[in-house]
This record gives C-alpha cells, sequence and structure tokens, in this order.
C-alpha cells in the first residue's frame, strides 16, 4: 500500500500496570473508510489518540500522514481532524460562534468564507444562529463534524461519532462520511454499529488490547470458515441453553424470532444439530454468517489478555 496515509507497527500502550494496547499494527490507505471495531475498553481511544499525537506510545514506531508519530506529532495534529466520544463545543454559543472560534484556534485565513462553507456542507446554514445547547443529538453531530473539517484536515479520527444519535441522523452523518472519503479524506471511526461497519471499506477490530481482525467484511467472514445454521420456532430461549451444550456448536445467538447456531467444525455441528432439525415444530435454514455472528464467535473465543482461550 505504497499511499499508506497510516503505517504503523507496534503500538503499545499501558497505564499503570494495565497494558490498554498491546503490539497493534496498522496500515491504512488514503481516501477509504476504516471500520474501528470492539467492545468498551478494549484500546480503541486510546490507539486513535496515539495515531493523531495526542498520546505518545511506550512503544512501537511509525508515521501517519507521513510523519513519525514520536517526533512530529504536532505536524500530525494541525492536519487531522478528531471527534471525540462527547460533544465538547461550547452549548451557550450559537452554531456560527462556535465554528468562528474553532477557525480561530486553527489561525485559519479566509475565517467567514470557511464558516460559511462547512455550514453549507454540513446542512446548517438554516441553524447558524442557534445555541449548541439547544440542538439534539444529530444536529450537535453535525456541529462536531464542521468543527472538525474546517481546517481541511487530511485525516479524520472519530471516536463512536454516532453513539446515542437515532437511526435517520445516523444515516445523515454515514452519507457526509462518504462524500468526504469521495474527495479523498481518509476516515478511521470507532463503532458498535454492525449496519456501520458494513459500510467501511475496510474493518480493524481489537479486543483486550489486541488486533485479531482486519481486512474487508467480504475477507474476514472468508477468513473466519464458521458453518452457520438459522433456527425458528417455539421456545427458542430453551432451545439455545440446549444447543450451546453440544460439540461443535462453537456459540449461539439470537436475531429477533431466530436463533444463529454457528461452529468452526461444520461435520460435528450438523451431526449435532441432525435431531433437532426432525423436529416439525422447528425450522432450520443453513445460512451465510453474519460480521456480528463472528465477532461473537471471536470474542467467545478468546481469554481475557485477548488470546485464543482453551475450549
Amino acid at each position: 500500500m505504497s499511499d499508506a496515509v497510516i503505517d504503523v507497527q507496534g503500538l503499545t500502550k499501558s497505564f499503570g500496570d494495565k497494558r490498554v494496547v498491546d503490539d497493534v499494527s496498522l496500515r491504512v490507505g488514503k481516501g477509504q473508510i476504516y471500520g474501528f471495531l470492539g467492545p468498551n475498553g478494549s484500546g480503541k481511544t486510546t490507539t486513535l489518540r496515539m495515531l493523531c499525537g495526542l498520546l505518545t506510545p511506550d512503544a512501537g514506531s511509525g508515521s501517519c500522514l507521513g510523519y513519525d508519530i514520536r517526533r512530529q506529532a504536532a505536524e500530525i495534529k494541525r492536519r487531522t481532524g478528531y471527534m471525540t466520544q462527547r460533544f465538547s463545543l461550547y452549548e451557550d454559543l450559537t452554531i456560527r460562534e462556535n465554528l468562528s472560534f474553532v477557525a480561530r484556534l486553527y489561525a485559519l485565513d479566509r475565517l467567514n468564507a470557511r464558516v460559511d462553507a462547512a455550514l453549507e456542507q454540513l446542512g446548517l446554514t438554516s441553524r447558524q444562529k442557534q445555541l449548541a445547547g439547544q440542538l439534539s443529538g444529530g444536529w450537535k453531530q453535525r456541529l462536531a463534524l464542521a468543527a472538525c473539517i474546517l481546517h481541511e484536515p487530511e485525516l479524520l479520527l472519530l471516536d463512536e461519532p454516532t453513539a446515542g444519535v437515532d437511526p435517520k441522523a445516523r444515516r445523515d452523518f454515514w452519507d457526509q462520511i462518504h462524500a468526504l472519503a469521495g474527495a479523498g479524506l481518509t476516515v478511521l471511526v470507532s463503532t458498535h454499529y454492525m449496519d456501520e461497519a458494513e459500510r467501511c471499506h475496510e474493518i480493524l477490530y481489537i479486543a483486550y488490547g489486541r488486533l485479531i481482525a482486519k481486512g474487508t467484511i467480504k475477507d474476514v467472514i472468508a477468513t473466519h470458515n464458521l458453518a452457520t445454521w438459522s433456527v425458528e420456532g417455539p421456545n427458542l430461549h430453551l432451545l439455545s441453553r440446549e444447543l450451546q451444550q453440544l460439540p461443535g456448536v462453537d456459540t449461539v445467538a439470537a436475531f429477533g424470532t431466530i436463533l444463529h447456531v454457528c461452529g468452526h467444525d461444520e461435520a460435528s455441528l450438523e451431526k449435532s444439530i441432525a435431531p433437532y432439525r426432525q423436529r416439525p415444530e422447528l425450522h432450520w435454514e443453513r445460512s451465510s454468517p453474519s460480521l456480528e455472528d463472528i465477532f461473537i464467535q471471536l470474542m467467545s473465543g478468546l481469554d481475557t489478555n485477548g488470546l485464543a482461550a482453551k475450549r
């Protein structure tokens, strides 16, 4: 990947005696959207902060936007937009006042023109005189994104930007992200939502500080060779308990009125569920594993150190 925007190896960070990020290596291409996935406390935020120069790694090396992450953090910060988990602008200022304040922090030229452009791009022009504290979660999100792109960054890091936002606002947000990526901006976004992960060009999955899966959605699913069956019928909560005890069954997960039954040993899985497939009240179908199936299986197969657990 000759045009890699991020190219880091062995990133490691500890706080006290807790290793939060453990030997993470990444290569991220220009103009792409990378979904950064993982449970709470997995090290996603710490990794993002090391990439943009806010934290210095204890170990590891590499570059971001062509600058050394250790020696040239200030240059990386100037060229990166970072949207934190929590809304961090001033709620007692209007939308326009917030953006003007951010523009002054960056000492930007053409201040009014830049603010006007950001307002227009994020659909905020008609609300520019509204106090930020009066905005809904979706509109606060738009304002925060507008503030991130004022200085025309080359890299955008978004830390769970759509948490607590309604589905329509999330979709509108992702339309904006794809438009920015189409214009050449590289985006790394952390999320818990599988539907958002599926809108990314590639995904990176981190657990207990360790990077355990990466690639396109298709590649990640194919790599894990997870045999999957779906079953519908009555008393699925009882059926789930029974199936979880069977050899060859790695995970059983409920998706509404359907159970997904997954296992790596296809022959063992099919042998175990064969008697259940004879029950007339149950409807079984062979299905393709979803991204969520893969991640449920990944987490069930790890111990608290992020290593493969013994079965």
